[in-house]
């Protein structure tokens, strides 16, 4: 069975490919790196050239409202049309938990229309929403820093390891179609608070974190349980501290 991982060059998708050829499949990575843009179609119809399964788990290279609106629509516009005229019988989307209620961030913006693209494409699909990586800690708190202060939102988090997610993707990817959401997130709740500052004690980073009732999550006021996953998720089996006591 072939499967074509687009952004099959970075962080989730080279663990994709790598676990779905260690199960028997033919995993190809396609991005910018391997001769495959899907923002301007260069590559994409050769890459899907007898594949049966398409994952997307590329990401804007900016977080700007308009570029990250552009790259969404652009991307999802030219993939799943060539996966109609290749045949392609299930697209599997990596997003995010909590994208519905995230609207007022551009961000998150972008990756709600990119589902309903999907949706709507007719074209059998699953998305996998996953809460935050362990290894994006650093970055959330750069989007939260003033000076030497990171200032956060009085919300939970239940990330989750890089490679479970890559392993929920996978094993979506060769599944039946869901033609809806596949939630994943990690086994522990923390407050975003004490998980950034484990994050930032993990690469030695001496900011100063803090809770304010009016912090914003990449722009969105949140409620406390907004980026939490649902009784039915599926959990990683990674603890943050195994992780982290081996980085």
């Amino acid at each position: 069975m072939k499967v074509v991982v687009i952004g099959g060059t970075g962080l989730i998708g080279s663990k994709v490919v790598s676990k779905l050829n260690e199960h028997g499949h033919e995993a190809v990575a396609a991005s910018p790196n391997t001769g495959v843009n899907t923002v301007t179609g260069e590559g994409l119809a050769d890459a899907l050239k007898g594949a049966s399964i398409v994952v997307d788990v590329s990401n804007s290279p900016s977080f700007d409202d308009d570029a990250v609106a552009e790259f969404f629509r652009a991307s999802t516009t030219n993939l799943l049309k060539a996966e109609a005229e290749a045949g392609v019988t299930h697209h599997v989307a990596l997003s995010v938990v909590g994208t519905d209620r995230l609207q007022q961030a551009g961000y998150f913006r972008a990756k709600q229309a990119q589902e309903d693209m999907i949706r709507d494409s007719g074209v059998p699909y699953s998305i996998v929403h996953a809460t935050q990586f362990f290894e994006f800690a650093k970055t959330l708190a750069d989007s939260a820093t003033s000076g030497d202060t990171v200032t956060v939102a009085p919300i939970k988090i239940q990330p989750i390891f890089s490679g479970d997610v890559a392993a929920a993707v996978g094993r979506t990817a060769v599944g039946t179609p869901v033609n809806g959401i596949v939630e994943v997130g990690g086994p522990d709740t923390f407050t975003l608070e004490d998980f950034i500052r484990k994050g930032l004690a993990v690469h030695g980073d001496p900011r100063t974190v803090v809770t304010d009732p009016e912090g914003l999550y990449w722009g969105a006021a949140l409620q406390e349980t907004d980026l939490l996953p649902g009784r039915d998720a599926q959990l990683g089996e990674t603890h943050f501290a195994d992780w982290s006591s081996q980085q």
